[in-house]
């Protein structure tokens, strides 16, 4: 039978294995990799179920609110709008271009500008008060998860100390036969 050390003296620490923080387990780095993996594909399946859920609870004027919200708040927007308004501005006021469908003050622009805001504001609200549901749904469910982990957790230590008191009752058995032993070999 082969002896198993399970304290690791830190002088017997590999140059490649890394300890768990707060733990003495000692760990590779193919099995940290490991752990990775297994972690985000659990984390993957979990966040794919949630999308699941989240198309089948939705309709389809909400996922195109929030496709026109997630639009709204992007670079890509604010580069073409500024594009647009660049050559709106640029070309209403050049002399030289014939046609000119707004001229300064730019009422028209005023105009779109308005409409924009009018109809963007609700829409990213709405797409806000959703991704708001859905973030309340995620943390119910990140509750639920660390509850769960938190019995498993205590479970685990309850075992142990049960471990730990029949070790010292071992312990104490040992000492007493010792005890008794070097008794009964000084006599």
């Amino acid at each position: 039978m082969v002896k198993r050390n399970y304290y690791v003296k830190p002088q017997d620490i590999q140059q490649d294995a890394s300890t768990f923080e707060g733990f003495d387990i000692l760990i590779n780095e193919t099995d940290a990799k490991r752990i990775d993996r297994l972690v985000d594909n659990y984390e993957r399946r979990i966040m794919m179920h949630l999308d699941d859920e989240y198309v089948r609870r939705t309709r389809w004027t909400d996922r195109l609110a929030d496709r026109i919200a997630s639009f709204g708040g992007s670079w890509s927007f604010i580069i073409i709008f500024a594009i647009v308004l660049a050559v709106w501005i640029l070309w209403n006021t050049l002399p030289f271009i014939p046609l000119r469908f707004d001229k300064p003050p730019f009422i028209l622009l005023n105009l779109c500008l308005s409409f924009i805001a009018a109809f963007q504001a609700p829409i990213i609200m709405m797409s806000q008060n959703r991704q708001a549901a859905r973030d309340k749904h995620e943390s119910v469910i990140d509750f639920a998860i660390n509850y769960k982990a938190e019995q498993e957790i205590n479970d685990m230590q309850s075992h142990l100390h049960r471990i730990e008191g029949k070790l010292y009752e071992l312990e104490q058995l040992l000492v007493a036969i010792n005890d008794q032993k070097a008794s009964s070999d000084d006599e």
